[in-house]
This record gives C-alpha cells, sequence and structure tokens, in this order.
C-alpha cells in the first residue's frame, strides 16, 4: 500500500487541484473504485460532485422531508401552510379474506365489541345479524351495512355466553356469567322476562317454533326447558351426564334437544316424553364443545376438543348406538370449538382454536377450504339460509361476515378438487349437491349422498335384525309347542 503512495488519510486530497483535504467519510467514495479496479492513481470526481453528496450527507432526515414539502410551495403565497401528505383511501368494510394468493373470499370486518365475541347468528331473512359478547352486550346488526342498530337493554351485568333466536325473528334471549336468562322483543326491543338460575348456565337455545327454551346448567350437570313465553319450568333434569354440560340444541321440529358433555357423551332428550331417546358414550377422545342438527333432524353433528368433528345418525334404535357417520378430520390444529350446518346439509362450517373457519364437504367427508383472517380463537360460526354467507365470531372482539357465493370459481379450491379427484353431482334420494371422486365406480357412490347411503345402510340392518327377532320368536313358539 506505500508502494501506491496513498498516504494517511489526512494527507489526501480531493481531486480536481483545488487543495483542500477530503473529508474522511468521502474517502471511499472516490477510492473505492480505484482500488477494486487495481489502477495506480485515484478516480477523479468533480469538484461539484463531491460537495453535492456532503452537502446530503450532512443534511438530516427531517430538513431533507421539510425541504421537500417547501419545495411545493408558492414563494409569492402568502400564509399558506405546508400541503399534508396523501392519505390513499382505504375500504374498511370489503377486503379479501385469505391471504393466500389463490383464494379470495370477501368479507367485511364488524367492530363495535369492546370484549370476546361469544355468540353470532343470521336473522330477518339474512339481512340482520345477532351477537353476544362478553362485553356484558347484545346487539343487532344490519347485515349489509354493517353497523349496529340496537343494543338489548336492559342488558346483562355479566359477560354473555350464548345467545338465540326464534326461526320467525321475533324474539331473541340471552344467557349470561349472572346466572340469567333473558328474552327480548326483536323488533321493538323490549325485555319480556328476566329468569335466574341456582347454576351458571353454559349454553341455552330457543326452539326453532319459538315454545321452549333450554338451558344447560354448570353444576346440576343437565338441562332446563323452560315455555319461552310465561318462562315457567317445563323440566328440570339433573345429573343427565357425568360431567358439566358444554352446549345444547333443539332440532328443527322442536321435539328433541341434544345435549353434550366434557364427559364425552351425547344425549338426545324428548321434550314430550321427558325422557331420554339416545345415549352415545366415549363419542370422542377429548371434551365436546358443541352440537347442531341437520335440518331434517336426522343427523348430529358434534365437535370436541380433540380437533375433530363428527356427524351422527340419531334415529332412535338400538342399532344406532353404535358409532358416528362421518368423521371429519384434518381440518382444525386445535380444538374445533363451533359447528353448523347449512339449510340443505350440503356442507358444513366449524370454528376453533386455530383462528380459522373451515369448510367441509359433508358429502365426501372433507375440508373444502379454510377461511383465515381472524388473529384469535373463532368461538362461534353461522350459515345464512341462502348459503352466500358465513358468520364467524372471535376473541379478537370482531365479527366476520364472508361471501361464499363464489367459493366454486376460486382457483385454489378447483386446484384441490382436481388433486383430489373430486367432482360435484346431484343425490338421487334428496337431490342434495355433494362431491364424489371421478374414479369411483361404485353406482351407489356415484348416485347418492352419505346421508342417503348411511339410511339405507341402516335399514336393511333394521330389517336384517327384525327378520333374526321373528326367526328366534318363531324357534321359541316352535319349542314350547313341543314342549307342549
Amino acid at each position: 500500500m506505500a508502494s501506491r503512495g496513498l498516504g494517511s488519510p489526512s494527507s489526501l486530497k480531493v481531486p480536481g487541484g483545488t487543495g483542500k483535504t477530503a473529508p474522511p467519510y468521502l474517502l471511499g467514495a472516490w477510492l473505492l473504485p480505484s482500488v477494486s479496479a487495481g489502477a495506480q492513481r485515484p478516480c477523479t470526481l468533480p469538484w461539484a460532485t463531491v460537495a453535492r453528496a456532503y452537502g446530503r450527507f450532512k443534511l438530516p432526515i427531517s430538513e431533507a422531508r421539510q425541504m421537500r414539502l417547501l419545495s411545493a410551495l408558492d414563494p409569492l403565497a402568502v400564509g399558506t401552510t405546508s400541503p399534508l401528505p396523501e392519505k390513499h383511501p382505504v375500504s374498511e368494510r370489503l377486503f379479501w379474506g385469505d391471504q393466500e394468493p389463490l383464494s379470495k373470499i370477501p368479507f367485511k370486518i364488524l367492530r363495535d365489541h369492546e370484549q370476546m365475541v361469544s355468540s353470532c347468528h343470521f336473522c330477518v331473512e339474512d339481512t340482520k345479524i345477532l351477537s353476544g359478547s362478553y362485553d356484558c352486550t347484545v346487539k343487532l346488526w344490519d347485515a349489509v351495512d354493517g353497523v349496529v342498530i340496537r343494543n338489548f337493554e336492559p342488558g346483562p351485568r355479566a359477560p354473555v355466553l350464548e345467545c338465540s333466536i326464534t326461526a320467525d325473528s321475533k324474539r331473541i334471549i340471552a344467557a349470561s356469567y349472572d346466572k340469567t336468562v333473558r328474552a327480548w322483543d326483536l323488533e321493538t326491543g323490549k325485555l319480556l322476562w328476566k329468569i335466574k338460575h341456582d347454576n351458571f348456565i353454559v349454553s341455552c337455545k330457543l326452539s326453532p317454533d319459538g315454545k321452549y327454551v333450554v338451558s344447560a346448567l354448570d353444576v346440576d350437570f343437565g338441562i332446563c326447558i323452560m315455555d319461552a313465553v310465561n318462562a315457567t319450568t317445563v323440566s328440570h333434569v339433573k345429573d343427565l351426564h357425568k360431567r358439566s354440560v358444554t352446549a345444547c340444541c333443539f332440532d328443527h321440529d322442536s321435539q328433541k334437544v341434544a345435549s353434550v358433555s366434557s364427559d364425552r357423551t351425547i344425549k338426545i332428550w324428548d321434550v314430550m316424553s321427558q325422557a331420554t331417546l339416545l345415549t352415545i358414550t366415549k363419542a370422542h377422545t377429548n371434551s365436546i364443545s358443541n352440537c347442531c342438527f341437520t335440518f331434517s333432524g336426522h343427523f348430529l353433528c358434534t365437535s370436541s376438543w380433540d380437533k375433530t368433528l363428527k356427524i351422527w345418525d340419531v334415529h332412535t334404535g338400538e342399532f344406532r348406538n353404535r358409532g358416528a357417520c362421518v368423521t371429519l378430520m384434518q381440518g382444525h390444529e386445535g380444538s374445533v370449538s363451533s359447528c353448523h350446518f347449512a339449510r340443505d346439509a350440503s356442507f358444513l362450517v366449524s370454528g376453533g382454536f386455530d383462528k380459522t373457519v373451515a369448510i367441509w364437504d359433508v358429502g365426501e367427508g372433507c375440508r373444502k377450504f379454510s377461511l383465515k383472517g381472524h388473529s384469535d380463537w373463532v368461538m362461534d360460526v353461522a350459515i345464512s339460509n341462502n348459503k352466500k354467507w358465513i358468520l364467524s365470531a372471535s376473541k379478537d372482539k370482531t365479527m366476520r361476515l364472508w361471501n361464499i357465493e363464489e367459493i366454486d370459481q376460486i382457483p385454489l379450491v378447483i386446484e384441490y378438487k382436481k388433486a383430489k379427484g373430486l367432482k360435484v353431482t346431484q343425490c338421487e334420494g334428496c337431490d342434495r349437491p355433494f362431491s364424489i371422486y371421478e374414479s369411483d365406480t361404485s353406482v351407489e357412490t356415484f348416485t347418492k349422498c352419505v346421508f342417503c347411503r348411511m339410511d339405507a345402510r341402516h335399514s336393511s340392518a333394521d330389517v336384517a335384525s327384525t327378520s333374526l327377532e321373528r326367526e328366534d320368536s318363531l324357534a321359541n313358539g316352535d319349542s314350547k309347542c313341543k314342549d307342549d
């Protein structure tokens, strides 16, 4: 380096013969190209270039910004202020759902709750939304504008665990941590009645016909069924389960109540006879979190902390105690907290601890799509009657209204179906759309959905069991005759 005559940094002069010493921080700007190229003398730069570089280096960032703003001002104008930075309009209502590049699902974010949203429902022909929250409020929303129409007063003084609505959207109820159930008129917002229980209420539902209210009681391990008009008790069943009841629901005919528990047991209770019609023990490998009936009432879906959902045939009879029709797996990475059937049972929606909403193809028993966007646990889900919208309530204090009308045209769904070899067909038994494998050559599988196939198998099994019983009775009759 000494042979090249570079000397010390302080002795270096600015090229151009000005006689001025170059600042130390500019050494690399003009020496580095010469050294890297192997040149014997430094590269010469015009003094104007060095001065501009020096000035830009010394200018603070704040002053540079101010100069850019001042450059846009008219120097002859008096009393004008600095122009504000441009603000690009951002839509607060319509965003893209899943952040994956091929999964564009439009959705709206509904923000007004101050705490976790625990329950959500569509109502008034899918034009309104009902929600309950841990901020001790029950709200009615406009589904189109995403704004709150009414806060139901007087409201609970404790977090709302669940709210429910009749099929005709005339009355609503809400259960809260203060051990009370309240009922309001949806149109007027008037409080109809308030009932206080001795135990904590972990779940409450109105029957679709509006006649009954069922509440799941924590300490009693049972359910309480009340008259929805005058709030009188119809039946109070204690120790229906061995541990706490986690959820309950009515079938569409308002005649049966399903209850699930942390004891992993499913119970079907008949309202009229006040008797247990069906018990399924060890239904899951962990606590059962929620349940919902199909519109026909023949099938029940249960969600569990074991990360799975199961669809059960709940027709009465000994044969149907043996197991689930379909087990839905690999849809959630954590506990599943909620489930809801579409009106025609063509698909199922679930929400879970993994912050996602899963859409299931019920006919084939596989996950069709996953909606991502919530920043915390999805507590509840709902489907509009026209099957165009999915509603999800989350612990992140928001609800999301997802538009799934064009879901089958999404490239990611199309690619998934191609990879799985699936195609959509119509069930000959119930006209329900369902997916099948194109390579499947079975005539029954090709023409009927899973529900009709299960019904057919159960019917044949019942016929076989009936014929066996007849043979046994005939054999017993013959033996008696011989004895006589």
